[in-house]
């Protein structure tokens, strides 16, 4: 699994987990809960008592019940002054963490000083039943309360105590002694939740004119242009170059809405009367659930919008009667699909509009087992620990597991499934730090991310692999841990998920009407932040900084290491070529002379019979293929710190990349490192221009730029024309060829005639100021 030259410890790791799959147990969890394992809990779903005693003086309770096992106790919510209560609640007490034999329940009366008993039943683990889903959930049943001797006393409890697992609908709901120490507060903070990213939709806004404006001062030439407003978002058109009081713009306008519309479009018609001086002609708002909504490319119907104006008159706003007009045509693109991630870790790239869906082609099911090695990323009692809890994205489905409180080896064996509309997805995992917890900070770091593309994984196998946690400091790349997933593609059509390859990755409006890469950026910047903020109000919400770092919004910040990284992947692509010309080189140089023999053989019969050029490629193609499938990748691929440049990066170009937008370090820092910017993008300068250069001087060939370099030219195309004519092109194939690969002893040190004419060649960079 070790990529060459990357630390061992940074490498993935293929682990054998007790999961249900492939497992012959006997028990329905196999099938139905498969890539995790099995851990079993003790449930007692509480749920209402009734003809409850009085304990205080007005001869009424205040009754709540206490679910005590062994050293571990959880407790329902009281009542005040009621005989019949319902708490409805459920506790899953650990089986591996159960040290007694057995269980209490016990109903209190809640009182100032002392709380009373109000009478309890007791269970022996031994005879608690089993329940294995999908069996129907377990029938609560009356039990009559008992006191501290056994004997009956006044008062029923309705329970339900069974032995289950965490495939137990209960579960997610339930209180965890795993999670005691949590007060009733935070335990909605700890439970593991299921969230969906809201819909979101490109609206277009394409401003024509207006009319009848009219501006404070009539004397000048107004300078107008429009003003758009959609909740953060603000946009505005080019001043109108028609300087009347019925300006033209005829431009569009993009931004980025999700559902429910909470808040109206606003449109301001302004007039810059002088610099950081604008005067308001009138304004509009439109609702958005009053907008049409379009699929495809035609064109709807404008309409025109009366604007409102406003005046002051002793202190207060009033209306102008007479209103101008604005000619809008405005709608919600459906036929887009509002990206929302970094392109190149997309997890949906569906339209936004649900009628041109195409049907899913398989599943994704993924156990997310659990955590070994985590790095404390906290302080409590004078000690190091983590509250540590995962996040998953794909497509429009966010999940969340439950926390593990106080655990450097959390275990959550929690599986969740997702629909797959194109392999050629990514999958992301986080796994977080809770800190809104009683002790935590405020803020859930991040201990690390895995991601996974759904094209590399093999159909119905199942991979089961333990992938590092890496994390980028200050002080450079950390493992903060080991993340162990259980993930299964399924694939239901071969044929739809081969057709799909055929298929544009993004939907048709992007090619047809295309959007400007600047324009794209920003529109997935106003993405990402309603995501952010519509999770963020989820209960109990995924916080900011957890939805920031699954969408990777800083991703197009400038990182010295990121690009040297991906000049070196330039590199490494051209690097086959740089292996073939220096092969051919050899060929030429005659360093192996019978491979050179075999290559003119080669040649002579391909110049002789033409026809098997093309089948000879294919065939090569193919057999390099065959050849390189017992390499081929075992596994999912995972972050490669060899690759990211993340294992021997400057001390400097680490405090550079963790900066501030805009800069906070000192400006003496800030000239260095300007003038090493400067640096390198001088010599990148450099070698765009020698690419300019050289394209420059083909096209002076023929331009006349230099007449005697022009004048050779056409003069040997002439000759070349004539020559080609009687000549058969296979002899002059042949004799090319042949002239290509001649004995060292027949090839002269200098450069070639054609060689030396190409370099003689003019380029425009004598024009360059």
């Amino acid at each position: 699994m070790q990529k060459p030259g990357q630390n061992i410890d940074f490498a993935l790791k293929e682990t054998s987990p007790k999961i249900g799959a492939g497992a012959v147990t006997g028990d329905k969890l196999s099938c139905t809960y498969d890539l995790v394992e099995q851990m079993h809990y003790l449930y007692v779903r509480v749920v209402k008592a009734k003809e409850l005693p009085g304990k205080d003086v007005t001869g009424s309770c205040d009754p709540y019940v206490e679910v005590k096992l062994g050293n571990y106790r959880g407790m329902t919510k009281h009542f005040e002054k009621k005989s019949n209560p319902e708490w409805r609640q459920v506790f899953a007490f650990s089986k591996e963490r159960i040290q007694a034999s057995i269980l209490e329940v016990i109903v209190k009366d809640k009182d100032v000083m002392l709380d009373d008993f109000i009478g309890g039943i007791m269970f022996d683990l031994n005879e608690i039943p089993k329940r294995v889903p999908p069996d129907s959930p377990l029938a609560p049943q009356w039990y009559r309360l008992e006191d501290r001797h056994g004997r009956k006393v006044k008062g029923e409890l309705m329970l339900a105590v069974w032995m289950g697992t965490q495939a137990d609908e209960a579960f997610s709901d339930a209180w965890h002694s795993d999670a005691a120490t949590v007060g009733p507060e935070g335990v909605t903070n700890i439970r593991s939740k299921v969230y969906l990213s809201p819909k979101l939709w490109y609206v277009r806004v394409n401003v024509i004119e207006a009319q009848d404006l009219i501006p404070h001062d009539k004397t000048k030439f107004p300078e107008v242009y429009v003003k758009a407003m959609l909740g953060n978002q603000t946009l505005r058109t080019k001043i109108s170059q028609t300087r009347t009081l019925n300006p033209m713009w005829n431009e569009d306008l993009m931004f980025v809405v999700a559902e429910p519309f909470e808040e109206p479009l606003i449109l301001a018609v302004e007039n810059r009367v002088a610099p950081n001086n604008d005067e308001t002609l009138g304004r509009c708002g439109i609702p958005l659930q009053s907008v049409q909504r379009r699929l495809d490319h035609r064109p709807l119907h404008s309409r025109w919008f009366n604007l409102e104006k406003h005046i002051m008159v002793d202190g207060e706003k009033k209306e102008i009667k007479f209103a101008s007009r604005i000619h809008l045509r405005i709608f919600l693109e459906g036929g887009y699909h509002v990206l929302d991630e970094s392109t190149h870790y997309s997890s949906d790239l569906r339209p936004t509009a649900k009628q041109l869906w195409k049907p899913s082609i398989g599943l994704l099911e993924v156990g997310i087992i659990s955590a070994h090695g985590l790095m404390p990323m906290k302080t409590k009692d004078g000690k190091g620990t983590t509250d540590a809890y995962c996040v998953a994205k794909y497509g429009q489905k966010w999940i969340r597991t439950r926390t593990i409180v106080d655990s450097l080896m959390p275990k959550w064996n929690e599986q969740y499934t997702w629909e797959v509309f194109d392999t050629c997805t990514v999958i992301t995992f986080g796994a977080f730090d809770n800190g809104h917890i009683p002790g935590g900070s405020g803020k859930d770091m991040r201990i690390g991310k895995v991601r996974i593309r759904l094209s590399t994984l093999e159909s119905d196998r199942i991979y089961t692999h333990s992938y590092p946690l890496l994390v980028f400091h200050p002080s450079g790349i950390k493992k903060t841990g080991e993340i162990q997933l259980a993930v299964r593609f399924t694939c239901l059509s071969v044929i739809n998920m081969l057709h799909m390859y055929s298929q544009p990755l993004l939907p048709k409006m992007h090619y047809i009407h295309p959007l400007s890469v600047l324009q794209l950026d920003s529109l997935r910047h106003q993405a990402m932040n309603i995501v952010s903020a519509r999770l963020n109000r989820a209960e109990p919400p995924l916080r900011k900084e957890v939805v920031e770092y699954m969408l990777d919004v800083d991703s197009h910040m400038w990182s010295m290491r990121r690009s040297k990284a991906n000049f070196f992947r330039i590199m490494n692509v051209l690097s086959g070529l740089v292996a073939v010309t220096k092969w051919f080189d050899q060929i030429c140089h005659w360093r192996n002379p019978i491979t050179t023999i075999l290559i003119h053989v080669l040649f002579i019969i391909l110049v002789l019979y033409p026809e098997l050029i093309l089948p000879t490629v294919f065939l090569y193609l193919f057999l390099i293929g065959i050849w390189n499938f017992r390499w081929r990748p075992r596994h999912p691929p995972h972050m490669d710190t060899r690759l990211s440049h993340a294992d021997a990066v400057h001390p400097d170009e680490l405090d550079e990349e963790f900066d501030t937008f805009p800069t906070s370090r000192s400006p003496e820092i800030v000239r260095m490192r300007y003038d090493r910017l400067r640096s390198i993008g001088g010599r990148v300068q450099t070698v765009i221009g020698d690419l300019a250069t050289q394209g420059e001087r083909f096209l002076s060939l023929l331009s006349w730029r230099d007449p005697r370099a022009t004048t050779l030219f056409l003069f040997f195309c002439l000759i070349a024309a004539v020559v080609l004519y009687v000549t058969p092109f296979q002899v002059v194939a042949l004799l090319t060829g042949i002239y290509v690969l001649r004995h060292p002893r027949f090839r002269h040190k200098l450069p070639s005639v054609p060689l030396n004419l190409f370099r003689r060649l003019p380029a425009r960079s004598d024009s360059l100021i």
